[in-house]
């Protein structure tokens, strides 16, 4: 299954990913110390006993066979054994003559200096497919998944290319293990290790309490840049009740938010009821916040004003707070059932929307002096189970994406607090989990759900009904000069 989508800015990827180094002498330490090799080790060990067991039965039971085989008086078997050494002529094994063809065609020694030479390798054609597959070009679109599939979790880099050619290409780049259930992603750029120019990174939240970061430019890497928080390193020999990282979660890491201004900053959430903002860079949690009562589901930066902070519960309620005084209580806002996810709205700075359990989406505008106990701007009952994810396009103002547990996906028009839905679709992927719009290409929406399958929606081609309303807000945009042979085309 696919439980987390996002996509990467346009050319943050390096075009052609370095291969990873092997770990440091410091790190393998690090790792025994904390018991990961451990309990790989004893993993490796269960298998062993677990193959040597079936090896011995099957030993067995040979064993068996042949002291019955021996018991029956079956002359047939005789006469059987008798042929076949015959045939094999093992007592002239010895004379054969040397240089015998055994397989061949008849072209004994021949053979070319260069495999360039040999007319029938075509190995340069494959060796330049490859090589052109390995580099991501400026203009690709790029796609990070977090997937689980049988009992193995992992990151699939997808590459999206052909983007002006009006023939959406889609291919895995690069995958990386990783080592526990992934829950929710979330890009940044921040430098990392002492570095001074911008990564490309991925932090990964999951069933642990740590928050693990991945550098996406780095192919077959085994171990993370950054851990934050987690279990604490154990000592050899002894065992005790697990003890954490100072300022780590207690439980699993269930949201974050990377704040785009203050690029060393990222916000998580959590199923211990606790809010944290860290400081990446350092690697440490400056804030906490237990402002819920219940495990904390989503958090949101507001992209106007990057000190304020959105959280959403499974105790019913939202909390926005001004991260600069994390000991005021912020105002707190009720909504009808557990929250599944937040989103501010890119085209209006007061505003956000929030997708619940029960299958609707409250939205709410914030007003100077605005009142805790103020009702939404509207509340509308998208879908018939829970709404797990909602994205705005980036570019037209209203249009809002949702998915949901029902299996899915559906667009509205927000314009004037009245929702319509103007175009629904069932992508086959299962219950979906995920749903976002690109940046640079906002007319490309990515989903995913229980099936594991990753699609990627083109507006005009998917949602035929939206065209006339994509173009009458494209058509006044420098990106709509760029995209018009591609909408005239799909409106031919």
């Amino acid at each position: 299954m696919i439980v987390a989508i996002s996509w990467l800015p346009k050319g943050a990827a390096k075009s052609v990913p370095a291969p990873a180094e092997p770990p440091s002498k410091e790190e393998v330490e690090e790792m025994l110390k904390s018991g990961v090799l451990q309990k790989s080790d004893e993993a490796e060990n269960e298998e062993d006993n677990e193959e040597e067991s079936d090896v011995e039965m099957n030993f067995d039971t040979s064993r068996n066979c042949e002291v019955e085989g021996e018991n029956e008086d079956s002359p047939v078997n005789n006469v059987d054994l008798t042929e076949a050494m015959k045939e094999l002529d093992m007592d002239n094994y010895d004379d054969e003559e040397d240089g015998a063809e055994i397989f061949g065609s008849g072209l004994k020694d021949l053979y070319y200096a260069s495999n360039k030479l040999d007319p029938y390798l075509k190995c340069d054609d494959i060796d330049s497919e490859e090589e052109e597959d390995t580099v991501i070009k400026s203009d690709d679109a790029v796609i990070v998944c977090a997937r689980n599939e049988d009992d193995v979790s992992h990151l699939e880099v997808w590459v999206l290319d052909n983007l002006t050619d009006n023939c959406l290409n889609m291919y895995v780049h690069h995958d990386i293990i990783i080592p526990a259930f992934p829950l929710c992603t979330a890009w940044l750029d921040c430098p990392l290790k002492g570095r001074e120019e911008k990564g490309n990174f991925i932090a990964v939240g999951s069933m642990e309490p740590a928050i693990e970061i991945w550098d996406l430019d780095i192919i077959d890497e085994v171990l993370p840049s950054v851990v934050l928080g987690g279990s604490a390193a154990k000592k050899m020999g002894k065992k005790k009740s697990t003890e954490f990282k100072t300022g780590s979660h207690t439980e699993a890491v269930l949201g974050l938010a990377w704040n785009e201004e203050y690029r060393n900053v990222l916000a998580s959430a959590s199923a211990d009821k606790s809010v944290k903002i860290w400081d990446v860079s350092k690697q440490i949690c400056d804030i906490t916040m237990n402002d819920h009562v219940d495990k904390v589901q989503a958090v949101a930066w507001n992209p106007f004003h990057p000190k304020i902070l959105l959280s959403g519960s499974f105790d019913r309620s939202v909390i926005l707070k001004d991260v600069r005084i994390p000991s005021h209580a912020g105002l707190k806002f009720s909504v009808a059932a557990q929250v599944e996810s937040l989103k501010w709205d890119p085209h209006a700075e007061n505003s956000f929307l929030v997708s619940l359990e029960n299958g609707t989406i409250s939205s709410f505008h914030l007003e100077a002096g605005a009142d805790p106990n103020m009702k939404p701007s509207f509340t509308l009952h998208a879908h018939d189970k829970a709404v797990c994810s909602i994205a705005f396009n980036p570019l037209v103002p209203n249009l809002l994406a949702t998915c949901s547990l029902d299996k899915t996906v559906k667009l509205w028009d927000l314009s004037g607090n009245q929702p319509s839905c103007i175009a629904s679709r069932n992508p086959k992927a299962g219950a979906l989990f995920s749903i976002s719009f690109s940046n640079d290409y906002p007319y490309l929406l990515a989903m995913g759900g229980s099936e594991g399958k990753l699609e990627v929606s083109e507006l005009y081609s998917d949602f035929p009904r939206l065209i006339p309303y994509i173009i009458l807000f494209f058509i006044s945009t420098k990106y709509f000069l760029g995209s018009t042979s591609r909408v005239m085309t799909n409106l031919a």
